[in-house]
């Protein structure tokens, strides 16, 4: 196994990593953009209203991106398990 190799693994983990976290963060950063808003036009300042609203955001985001999740990693999973002879130099 070379450091060319070692390398792509570890692109390819980042990039799923990346792919993975998008759906989550980017629902999280837009509701607390909107909710921070809200609490800057109206001044209410209250800790709930900015984390109850996200997070139920983030776990309806969670419902609907899960499987899609989940069907990106088992497909990582597999590339990665179909590599090893080559990895390990058996062919």
């Amino acid at each position: 196994m070379d450091a060319n190799a070692v390398l792509d693994i570890g692109m390819q983990a980042l990039i799923v990593a990346a792919k993975l976290s998008a759906p989550i963060l980017i629902t999280a950063l837009v509701v607390g953009f909107a909710i921070s808003l809200l609490q800057s036009i109206t001044q209410i300042q209250e800790v709930t209203l900015s984390f109850v609203p996200k997070a139920v955001a983030v776990s309806l985001a969670l419902l609907v991106s899960g499987h899609w999740m989940i069907s990106e990693l088992v497909t990582f999973t597999n590339d990665l398990f179909e590599k090893i002879p080559s990895l390990l130099g058996g062919g």
